[in-house]
Parts: structure tokens; C-alpha cells; sequence
């Protein structure tokens, strides 16, 4: 298991094209954490605005009756991928880890690997 700073740094070194990320508390929408970003990219900001994307989507399926789990959301942008991961779990019950990573140099397929993984193996 590695806490939250480690896995922020894991996911900055080993995502290509990483820009910046974050552990976020969807129900506050307050960062746990955050490493990278800069003046065109405020991860506070960033986690607050995900946190109602998130649960804009967690009403929808309630709403849907839909008794699935979201795996990750992503946003495509002109020049940057974003992507959401819920953590699951016990312990990561109402967080995400939020992943901003360059469209140019990146892999998209890898980036959500590493998500998963560093989800799986986060301790909060």
C-alpha cells in the first residue's frame, strides 16, 4: 500500500506526458492532495469543478436505477486528456484520483493502467 503523496509522485513519473494530479474528496470537493499543475492548470480549482462532474454522474445512474460502477471518467481536450478514477474500497469510499496528462505525448491506454493501478494500491 503507499499513501497518497507517493502515489501522486508515481503517477507524474511514470505517466508519459503527465501534467499534474490529484486525490480529491468528492463529497467535499476538497484536494487530499496534489502534485504538478501551474498557472494554466489550478488543481483546486480542477478538483472542486470534477467533484460535481462526478456526482452529476453518480446521480444520473442512481437515477437510471443503474446498480454499475463507474471505472473512470475521462474529458478530452484540444490538447489534454483528464482523467477521474474513482478509488474504491473501504478506505477510498468517496475519493477519486483526478490524472491531467498532454494528448501529444502520452498514452492513453497506459495512463488508465497506471490509474488503476496506483487506485488499487493507495492507502488513504
Amino acid at each position: 500500500m503507499t499513501s497518497v503523496e507517493v502515489s501522486l509522485k508515481t503517477l507524474l513519473t511514470e505517466a508519459d506526458g503527465a501534467l499534474g494530479a490529484a486525490v480529491v474528496d468528492y463529497t467535499s470537493g476538497m484536494a487530499l492532495g496534489t502534485l504538478g499543475g501551474g498557472k494554466d492548470l489550478d488543481l483546486s480549482v480542477a478538483a472542486a469543478g470534477n467533484t460535481d462532474l462526478i456526482r452529476a454522474k453518480v446521480r444520473t445512474m442512481e437515477t437510471l436505477g443503474m446498480k454499475d460502477k463507474i471505472e473512470d471518467i475521462l474529458v478530452t481536450l484540444g490538447s489534454q486528456y483528464h482523467l477521474i478514477r474513482p478509488v474504491t474500497g473501504r478506505a477510498g469510499n468517496g475519493l477519486f484520483i483526478y490524472l491531467v496528462i498532454d494528448k501529444g505525448r502520452s498514452n492513453l491506454a497506459m495512463a488508465r493502467h497506471l490509474l488503476k493501478r496506483t487506485e488499487e494500491q493507495m492507502e488513504v
